[in-house]
């Protein structure tokens, strides 16, 4: 078997912008592209954490993604999720690109939510909330300032040190005019003002129960939930839910992973029924709501990372 070439990170950055991300992901969906074709995420336990299995296919290529999810690592010094992308034609199925997994996933999440957030955020934005300090943070900001102008961008982490590291990394982007960035704690009193003042909040964390109050969220703006994939955890409650206008990548997919969704239905706060998808926004068939809040939940599907992939390879 030939010997596939390998892709680092630093050449999947250079070979593709976020915004150009967001183009790709926003184009497969306009042609048609079929979500609900990807095949079941696997996940399976191992060690003090889990392995996770994500493959796709269309009629060019085949992929596989494989990540670990470590708890435990920050504490090493190492990432907490960690992947390898291995690409292939469809014809042969022979490995012909290997690509870091983590890179892809940096990619394509911020990418995604990015089709969203230009679809359900208002035309002016002009402060925006982050929750969470990983590299999630940070790549949807980025995703965010290539669609809005966004002058002002609070982070807020469990932890001090953490939130104003990676205000700081906020700061350090480009190309984007002047940047007012600002680092507060979860118990900050200051965090509900600024939520409150936001017309986009971004949750990129790994709680389990919700990172923001219910009626934090003004009407209109939009909020983009991607922390969590397991049906028993959330980052949003059931007061939000129920009173916002709900999107997410693929129905099915959402019913087994989308936490956030799954608690807030089975409470009765909302139904299922009235949730919309990430196609519908872009083919037109839903519209942002300005008479109360937008949720984005996405729990990342296979079809995205693909998407990425091969156009990375190809370049």
């Amino acid at each position: 078997m030939p010997q596939p070439r390998w892709v680092d990170a630093a050449t999947v950055r250079r070979s593709l912008s976020p915004d150009r991300a967001r183009r790709l992901v926003r184009q497969a969906l306009a042609d048609g592209l079929d979500p609900s074709a990807d095949p079941l995420r696997q996940a399976v336990p191992a060690g003090d954490g889990q392995l996770l299995v994500m493959p796709s296919a269309n009629r060019r290529a085949a992929g596989v993604k494989v990540l670990s999810v470590a708890p435990g690592n920050p504490a090493r010094d190492l990432e907490r999720i960690q992947a390898v992308y291995v690409l292939m034609d469809t014809e042969t199925l022979t490995p012909s690109v290997l690509i870091d997994g983590s890179a892809v996933t940096s990619l394509r999440t911020p990418a995604v939510s990015a089709v969203a957030m230009e679809a359900l955020a208002p035309a002016v934005v002009d402060a925006a909330v982050v929750f969470g300090t990983g590299p999630q943070a940070v790549g949807h900001v980025e995703a965010l300032l290539a669609i809005r102008h966004t002058p002002s961008v609070t982070v807020v982490g469990r932890r001090g040190e953490a939130a104003r590291a990676t205000a700081q990394r906020v700061s350090s982007l480009t190309g984007h005019g002047r940047l007012d960035v600002r680092a507060l704690t979860v118990d900050d009193d200051a965090v509900e003002d600024a939520v409150r003042a936001a017309q986009v909040v971004v949750t990129a964390t790994s709680a389990a129960t919700p990172v923001l109050g219910d009626d934090w969220v003004a009407d209109g703006a939009c909020v983009v939930a991607i922390g969590s994939h397991e049906a028993h955890r959330r980052e949003l409650g059931s007061g939000l839910l129920g009173r916002s206008l709900v999107v997410v990548e693929d129905l099915a997919t959402a019913h087994r992973e989308a936490g956030d969704v799954i608690l807030a239905a089975a409470q009765g706060a909302m139904d299922w029924d009235d949730v919309h998808t990430l196609q519908d926004l872009v083919l037109g068939r839903v519209e942002r709501a300005s008479d109360r809040p937008n949720v984005f939940k996405s729990v990342g599907m296979a079809w995205q990372d693909l998407v990425i992939a091969e156009h990375v390879a190809r370049h």
